[in-house]
């Protein structure tokens, strides 16, 4: 499971027409508390095109399965990312209950979410009758109304297809469909498109200086994408070194593991195309992919 001290900031960004393909229409709230606008990238013609033309890279069936094992070390410390479909604790962030596959928060707005697009499709679910409490407790820590029977109505809906479905649905809506289409549209190959998945997973998709879009601003200005003639080691570099950074000033004594021992281990061995086997370590542990 998650180990308590690891913080998740994930929440979704508003989205405003004519900026951001990298968000999915209909999202709502912000990343890192506030309710500000994502401005990563603004729509450009041809970028259909360019999508359309990139290689599959992280999109393709077993380097998204990839990328889940790798996102799960980091966040539940195991390789097994489908055990964490009814996980569900206070982690003490701050964030109230942290939950499911990619750390659905109480307090972040992307709870709420999942809650309510599943209730639109399945309106007698277990979870339903706590949509008012969610509904208050969104963008604080609180418990109220949710104790105690919350966790246990989760962890029963989890155990149905249809609520596992629809926690792999947010997951692709809110993260890893956005910030694959960024990576590509940056030029990055699989490895870069990881890296932005698992930024996005931790910091959420917010423009403030340590949310996703905040970060890949930052790193713009200090580096050019390849999609811009700069090289991808240098800006991928730069990007970690950004990230890494913004963990620390959460508090100092946060692991950075997760970069440090594995996306910059990628790196360094020029491993763009995050080509297995694979070996890593995140929190002192290490895992292996053949």
């Amino acid at each position: 499971m998650r180990r308590a001290g690891i913080l998740l900031f994930a929440a979704v960004p508003v989205v405003v027409a004519g900026v951001l393909y990298a968000v999915g229409p209909g999202q709502s709230g912000s990343a890192d508390g506030g309710k500000d606008v994502s401005a990563g990238r603004e729509a450009r013609s041809g970028d259909d095109e360019v999508i359309a033309d990139a290689p599959p890279g992280l999109a393709a069936p077993a380097k998204k399965e990839l990328a889940q094992r790798l996102v799960a070390s980091a966040e539940n410390s195991t390789l097994d990312w489908r055990s964490a479909y009814g996980y569900i604790e206070d982690i003490g962030d701050g964030q109230g209950y942290t939950a499911g596959i990619i750390g659905f928060c109480t307090g972040t707005h992307d709870l709420l979410t999942l809650v309510e697009r599943y209730t639109e499709a399945h309106p007698d679910n277990g979870l339903a009758r706590y949509l008012p409490a969610l509904r208050e407790v969104d963008g604080t820590d609180s418990h109220e109304g949710l104790d105690p029977g919350f966790t246990a109505a989760w962890k029963a809906e989890a155990k149905l297809p249809a609520f596992r479905a629809a926690q792999d649905e947010e997951r692709d809506r809110v993260y890893f469909d956005p910030a694959v289409r960024l990576a590509k549209l940056d030029g990055l190959g699989t490895l870069g498109q990881f890296v932005y998945y698992d930024a996005m997973v931790f910091h959420g998709p917010g423009t403030s200086p340590t949310g996703f879009y905040g970060l890949r601003e930052r790193a713009l200005k200090q580096a050019d994408t390849p999609s811009d003639g700069g090289s991808e080691k240098h800006y991928l570099d730069v990007f970690l070194d950004i990230r890494r950074k913004a963990m620390k000033s959460k508090r100092a004594t946060l692991d950075t593991s997760r970069i440090d021992t594995a996306q910059r281990r990628f790196l360094h061995d020029g491993n763009l195309d995050l080509r297995t086997p694979l070996e890593w370590q995140v929190y002192g542990e290490t895992y292996k992919v053949p």
